[in-house]
């Protein structure tokens, strides 16, 4: 397999520089938010929590180094392209060794590329790391259409379009024939989407988060029990959901107009979706991470378009991969974190909607996978792409076989 990076002259180095007129708007605002009342009973339970919020404002304004990430976001190699119409930014490090195996790794809300920068390297350079060149991925990481650095759709995309102008990222823009996805969050519906919509390019996906369903809905006492808990447990994440598959527009306002704001909005869900006691996110996070991933919003003005894909995943027809019950037929591969938000269904019904090679029982970790876990989530994906590589040589024997 070969990339089209050098040879395709649509596809343009990019680097992110936010002018210092920018930053000292941001920090002046931050700064001079106007702080008010609390309830002193409040903790985490109403949202974001008074005093955390406080303290990580006041490290932004005083030690938060935006210079030192911006490096590092202009430290991996990252290209745009016309992409469908769609001013595309991606990341891409083309892996070691003679035939690196191209890798798909797709974002969700709240997050960013970001979430993957410990990822990138150890996966296109395996040897570096103690592990071997032939686990090597080329790996490319776009950011979402209307999400950070890549331009706006022209009206809202749900997961199933925008799995669509992914893959015509992989194949026409760049060059693959085949290739693997990876996702969770909304990168685990796009992954889907890639694996139901375009299986003869995208030969298998690598999820850590379930959020299909089947039109039959669940079938054992023990599914019916986890449909239960699932719908329980969504009821206190409903409203940010609601609002943003409905009115985007309106909340954008606010978060646009307010750093202190969007902040808060972000914070909630690393917060309440990660594997961390209550009041403990820097146990999963650092201030760091958590402010180049809301800088990352701010800066490129994205908070509202990408929203839009709530809206969009409601015109396309909410979770439901097929009506006729088809599933993703190619090989799928779970990563199952205990503290999912989006708590997985028993692996009978997954079946129902994956051809699952391969699935992990993990034994911590939240819906961050990638930035809590790295590790774990990056050996899981060696393991998946190893499972397909011995079930293909194995496949190739017989063949073989055959014609002796």
């Amino acid at each position: 397999m070969t990339d089209r990076i050098e040879d395709n002259p649509e596809i343009k180095p990019f680097q992110f520089l936010v002018s210092k007129e920018n930053l000292e708007n941001i920090m002046h605002r931050v700064a001079h938010f106007p702080w008010h009342e609390m309830p002193d009973d409040g903790g985490w339970d109403y949202g974001t929590n008074f005093d955390y919020l406080k303290e990580l404002c006041a490290y932004w304004v005083n030690e938060f180094d935006w210079s030192t990430q911006e490096a590092r976001i202009n430290s991996f190699s990252n290209f745009k392209a016309k992409v469908d119409g769609i001013d595309m930014h991606f990341i891409f490090e083309k892996g070691s060794g003679k035939n690196p195996t191209p890798l798909l790794i797709s974002h969700g809300w709240p997050g960013s590329v970001s979430e993957f920068y410990d990822l990138i390297e150890p996966l296109a350079h395996p040897e570096r790391f103690g592990g071997n060149v032939e686990d090597a991925f080329s790996v490319i990481v776009p950011s979402l259409p209307g999400f950070g650095f890549s331009g706006r759709p022209p009206r809202p995309y749900g997961p199933r379009k925008m799995a669509s102008v992914l893959n015509t990222l992989m194949t026409d823009t760049l060059g693959y024939d085949k290739y693997l996805a990876q996702g969770g969050d909304w990168g685990g519906a796009i992954c889907s989407w890639l694996g139901y919509d375009h299986a003869k390019a995208c030969t298998g996906i690598h999820i850590n988060v379930l959020t299909m369903r089947h039109p039959d809905g669940p079938q054992t006492v023990e599914e019916k029990a986890w449909e239960a808990q699932f719908d329980n447990d969504q009821i206190m994440q409903n409203g940010y959901r609601t609002q943003q598959a409905t009115r985007p527009q309106t909340l954008s306002y606010a978060m646009v107009d307010s750093p202190v704001g969007l902040a808060a909005w972000l914070i909630e869900k690393f917060h309440d979706w990660a594997d961390v006691k209550t009041g403990c996110i820097e146990s999963a996070f650092s201030k760091d991470e958590l402010l180049t991933n809301i800088m990352i919003y701010i800066t490129t003005r994205t908070f509202n378009s990408a929203s839009w894909i709530y809206y969009g995943r409601r015109e396309e027809g909410g979770r439901i991969l097929s009506e006729e019950g088809h599933r993703v037929e190619v090989p799928t591969g779970c990563a199952v974190f205990p503290a999912e938000m989006l708590n997985w269904p028993p692996r009978s019904y997954a079946e129902r909607i994956y051809n699952i090679q391969h699935w992990t029982e993990m034994p911590r970790g939240g819906h961050f996978a990638a930035m809590e876990e790295p590790q774990m989530l990056l050996n899981d994906i060696r393991k998946f792409a190893q499972t397909l590589r011995n079930k293909n040589s194995t496949n190739t024997s017989k063949k073989l076989e055959k014609h002796l």
